[in-house]
């Protein structure tokens, strides 16, 4: 019994000891580092709301037990922080790497600001998550010594905002980090190309940055699984994207939102774990890989891009693919013959983006097919792209265009061998390789072609004459001629040599047109010829610039050679005389009355009045030869530069690139010559004339030196200019809204701009805006009545009935203009991808605010430091530009209202008081309560001090000279 009650308290001893051993031995090995237990309260001081993370002030060890929220330890030592979301506002303590135990760090979404701290030698560190924070700042040593790092998200911060930052090469010695994330986080520079060799990269997720550049090559091979390089800042990744085709690991490639080119590699077939693709809004051509087609995708956007050819049937679950030039509109559809040969043919041409942006469609002999000419029966007969630095072989697809007869293809740079199928073609009368590479043989063509090669090394006359017959060689062509004719390029006022050669040339060889124009010249009444010599320092000599004058009515005219520029004569057409007269450099000005039955450039492009020629050496001078360093704008056919003459008088020259001329680019400038012609006023641009020779299409306007609107609206930042006031905004609304009420209601006829935007609007420097741009007007039927049209202006500030059915009335230029009226409200651009879901279309955000004077206020462009005295001038301008903008065109108000209504904000008058009228009175000394005949002769007087003119009526009333002109010619508005 004894024994066993001895024996129990013997157990209960050993129990009690190896309790108390344990209870020690958990306290001491618990006791939290001291440097680990300071840091952590350094992160609790530094921040403006502690309280979140429930850490007490005094005592207790962070480790425990108990251990402190969010905080794991291990031995003593903080091995994980984990506060994801708390709302956590202040900075990181900066000595927060010698927590050099750390493996887990999860401070995502809170709102943590200032400097990050250097990471440097965490080498236990496996994840760090600091993604959706403010830090503005990252040490350059952050990433050294991250040898175990698996997972770095440092996404949304926005680092060295001003300048951007770089990805230091420190970070590929992380060599078992899978997982990258930085996105909009201000990454500028190259993408680094480590990545690509980096051995456990699988993810790398790094959209909405500054990177700029191609997809480095040793990205070829890489076994990432996720690439997210989307929407750079102004889409600067370029390049191709065939390394993609060889990662065929990856699950998911976004590379929306820059602009990347050349075609989807044909290889993209290898990638059969690729569930999501994004494309869209990049510049890719050509054909869609049957390969790519048959993937079995998740999702799949291909939108905005120039991709061509027919739409296959896809397998991925969700595809998109509008905004290309595919030749139907329908998945299966196959193209055309003609357009199958003609893609092909492009395709070894390697797709040039400007004749990839204009085929589009399934006949060639319709719509925009740039250097396309057919035959009447609607068949290609012409291909015409010469100098258009296009690089690439010759198809021989061409030789399935059975109605071929010329092809040229002059100034370029191709290579590589003529193909013989050519020789196939039996209506060939013409192939012209004249400047580009090629190499012999030269396959023999049937007689009756003729072959252009000269300017090719590799076929000059000692290696490529034909053994059956000699080469053909094309003769010089003088500087500034037109080397072989445009077919189905030029306007068609304008008639192309049936040779190559200069004017003078074809006017020797031709005695039938010569004995036209000795015809033409003795009809006139007068000829005046005035011979300009413009000195230079390289003895540039400008002769025989000549107008002729004062042309009776007569029998409808011939046709006008392409070497003239005309200038409508307008209502202050003597105006511009009297200044060009005297002004050499610029041309002669004379009168040409035209027939009243004459169409004058076959009817379409002849303007009645008078003619300002210009030849495009006068303008070549001015320009220093189209120097890049005068070019003042670029649009979407052509090149501005500012021209200045000799007497320093500025100029506006609107070049029409050659390789962008087709017939749409012509058509819109002979509307703008046609419009201009028939409208003038204060706030429209002003023509003051144009040139056509050759390939040289040129308008001449008056300059607008500070540009257009969008550049002080977006980009004067960049600029370094001055943000405009709110006062200059509303002078220039009113200016606009005048300009756009002249052309829809004031003007002998009605006009629609249709292209009416920030960029067509340009100021002076005084700030007033004119509207310029006329290249889309049309010509309203009615001014009650709507105009089908093909469909053309600018997304952002297309009306939505116009886009929808192609019809337009003066309402849609209301629409833009409240488009026009939301940017200068906001700073906001009317489209920006960039911006988020809701606000990308500047209109639909403005309407799905909720409209009162507070959000209002809170949405208006900070740049202008709004005060209270203007928010109700800027809340009735809001007013202004929603009713412009109303769904319902018939809801929207006429120009004339709204110019109504900008006015009384521009031009606030008030009547003078009596006692305020008595000061003017004093201080002009003119009485004005007097008749107006007595106060204009006492103003004559006091200016004049001539007494002679002042009479007496019989009842004693006093007049003079300047009362009876005065009474004769008061304007009664």
């Amino acid at each position: 019994m004894i024994m066993d009650v001895d024996h129990r308290v013997f157990c209960v001893y050993v129990y009690s000891c190896v309790v108390f051993v344990w209870l020690w031995a958990n306290v001491v090995w618990s006791a939290t580092n001291a440097n680990d237990f300071r840091i952590l309260k350094e992160l609790r001081n530094g921040l403006e709301n502690p309280e979140l993370l429930k850490w007490p002030v005094k005592g207790n060890d962070p480790c425990g037990p108990p251990a402190w929220p969010y905080v794991f330890c291990s031995g003593g030592r903080v091995t994980q922080i984990q506060a994801k979301g708390l709302g956590l506002k202040g900075t990181l303590p900066q000595d927060f790497n010698q927590l050099d135990k750390l493996q887990n760090l999860g401070l995502q979404k809170n709102n943590l600001y200032g400097k990050l701290p250097s990471f440097s030698g965490l080498s236990n560190l496996k994840f760090a998550y600091l993604d959706g924070n403010e830090f503005d700042t990252i040490p350059a040593d952050f990433f050294h010594g991250l040898s175990n790092v698996r997972v770095l998200a440092l996404d949304k911060n926005p680092f060295n905002k001003t300048a951007g930052w770089s990805i230091p090469s420190e970070l590929q010695e992380s060599t078992r980090l899978t997982n990258f994330s930085c996105s909009s986080c201000n990454i500028a520079g190259p993408l680094p190309g480590f990545f690509g060799k980096m051995p456990s990269l699988t993810a790398l997720k790094l959209s909405y940055n500054r990177i700029e550049g191609e997809i480095p090559d040793t990205f070829r091979d890489s076994l990432l699984q996720v690439l997210w390089l989307n929407n750079q800042e102004g889409g600067s990744m370029t390049g191709p994207i065939d390394v993609i085709g060889s990662m065929v690991g990856l699950t998911s490639v976004w590379l929306h939102g820059n602009a990347f080119t050349g075609q989807i590699p044909d290889n993209i077939e290898d990638l059969t774990s690729l569930k999501d693709l994004n494309l869209n809004g990049n510049e890719l051509v050509g054909l869609i890989p049957k390969g790519l087609a048959d993937l079995n995708l998740h999702s799949l956007d291909l939108n905005n891009n120039q991709l061509m050819g027919a739409i296959p049937k896809f397998k991925a679950a969700d595809v998109t693919y509008s905004s290309n030039s595919f030749c139907q509109s329908s998945p299966g559809e196959p193209c055309a013959p003609e357009v199958d040969a003609l893609l092909e043919f492009l395709k070894d041409l390697n797709y040039p983006h400007h004749l990839a942006n204009e085929w589009t469609g399934n006949d060639p002999c319709k719509g925009p097919w740039f250097g396309i000419t057919c035959t009447p029966s609607g068949h290609v007969s012409i291909i015409n792209l010469q100098k258009l630095n296009l690089n690439g072989t010759l198809s021989p697809s061409l030789a399935a265009l059975d109605s071929l007869m010329e092809i040229h293809l002059a100034g370029n740079n191709l290579h590589g061998r003529v193909p013989t199928d050519l020789t196939k073609l039996r209506n060939l009368r013409l192939l012209d390789i004249s400047g580009n590479n090629f190499d012999q043989p030269l396959p023999k063509f049937r007689n009756g072609v003729r072959i252009l090669t000269n300017g090719n090394p590799g076929l000059d006359d000692s290696k490529a004459k034909s053994p059956h017959r000699p080469t053909i060689h094309s003769p010089p062509t003088p500087k500034g001629s037109n080397p072989v004719p445009s077919p189905g390029n030029q306007p068609p006022s304008f008639s192309s040599p049936p040779s190559p050669g200069s004017r003078s040339d074809l006017a020797s060889k031709s005695p039938s047109l010569a004995q036209d124009r000795k015809k033409r010249q003795s009809s006139l009444k007068s000829v005046v010829i005035i011979t300009v010599a413009i000195s230079a320092t390289s003895a540039i000599l400008f002769l025989g610039i000549a107008l002729f004058c004062c042309l009776r009515k007569r029998k409808k005219s011939k046709k006008i050679s392409g070497g003239t520029v005309v200038h409508p004569k307008g209502p202050s057409n003597q105006e511009f005389k009297t200044k060009t007269s005297e002004n050499p450099s610029l041309g002669i000005l004379g009168s040409h009355a035209a027939s009243e039955n004459s169409g004058g450039l076959e009817a379409a492009h002849m303007v009645k009045g008078g003619y300002l020629i210009i030849p495009v050496e006068v303008l070549r001078a001015v320009t220093n030869n189209f120097a890049p360093q005068n070019e003042i704008g670029r649009g979407g056919f052509g090149v501005v530069y500012k021209g200045v003459l000799q007497d320093s008088t500025p100029l506006a020259v609107k070049r029409m690139e050659a390789g962008m001329i087709n017939n749409k680019v012509l058509d819109e400038f002979h509307a703008e010559i046609t419009v201009l012609s028939k409208v003038r006023h204060r706030h429209l641009v002003s023509l003051l004339g144009y040139s056509v020779e050759g390939n040289e299409k040129l308008l001449v306007y008056e300059y607008m030196p500070q540009g257009a609107l969008s550049r002080h609206l977006f980009m004067w930042k960049k600029l370094n200019l001055d943000p405009l006031s709110w006062t200059q905004r509303l002078s220039i609304a009113l200016d606009v809204a005048r300009g756009m009420e002249y052309l829809h209601s004031l003007a002998h006829q009605s006009f629609i701009h249709r292209d009416l935007k920030s960029s067509n609007i340009l100021l002076g420097d005084d700030f007033r805006a004119k509207v310029s741009d006329f290249g889309l007007v049309k010509l309203a039927p009615d001014r009650e009545m709507s105009v089908a049209t093909r469909l053309a202006g600018t997304f952002g500030y297309l009306a939505p009935e116009y886009a929808v059915t192609g019809k337009v009335t003066t309402k849609v230029d209301v629409f833009s203009f409240g488009v026009v009226l939301m940017e200068l409200l906001t700073g906001l651009t009317a489209l920006d991808e960039h911006r988020s879901e809701e606000s990308r279309v500047l209109f639909e955000w403005f309407w799905a605010m909720k409209f009162n004077k507070e959000n209002i206020i809170a949405t208006i462009d900070p740049s202008m430091n709004a005060k209270e005295d203007i928010y109700d001038s800027i809340c009735t301008v809001s007013e202004l530009a929603r009713h412009c903008t109303a769904r319902d065109p018939n809801h929207r108000p006429d120009m004339g209202h709204v110019v109504n209504v900008l006015s009384q904000l521009v031009h606030k008058w008030k009547p003078v008081e009596e006692e305020e009228q008595q000061q003017t009175q004093v201080l002009a000394d003119i009485d004005y309560t007097v008749p107006l005949p007595q106060m204009l002769m006492a103003w004559q007087n006091e200016k004049t001090g001539d007494f002679s003119g002042i009479s007496q009526d019989s009842k004693g009333s006093t007049h003079s000279k300047a009362s009876v002109l005065a009474n004769a010619s008061v304007d009664p508005r």
